[in-house]
């Protein structure tokens, strides 16, 4: 795997468990607020472990592929746990020069 691959594959893939984050919440709220349906759990929960499991598998080879520190790729690992923290460790490292922009990559 190429540095731009695995760049480009880490923001699809933190970006993806982001947003499925955001449908189990929205599925969770319903379930448990207005207690209308667990629809949105069965839907988004297994929606969610499943791009869970691909961001830690992809953090892993970004970070071997880019020589992530091993303070940064535990920081990139941690950040699947919170909601929405997989976009802000993103940018973070994209700031930091840690994850290549798409256009800065050598082919």
């Amino acid at each position: 795997m190429n540095p731009r691959t695995a760049a480009t594959a880490f923001r699809v893939v933190a970006v993806a468990e982001a947003l499925s984050w955001i449908g189990l919440l929205i599925g969770m709220f319903v379930k448990y607020v207005p207690e209308t349906t667990e629809l949105g759990v069965k839907i988004f929960g297994p929606i969610h472990g499943g791009v869970f499991v691909a961001y830690v598998v992809v953090a892993l080879l970004t970070a071997r592929v880019l020589k992530w520190s091993a303070g940064t790729t535990l920081l990139a690992l941690v950040a699947s746990i919170p909601p929405l923290a997989t976009i802000w460790f993103e940018r973070r490292a994209t700031a930091a020069g840690q994850l290549p922009r798409s256009e800065a990559v050598a082919a």
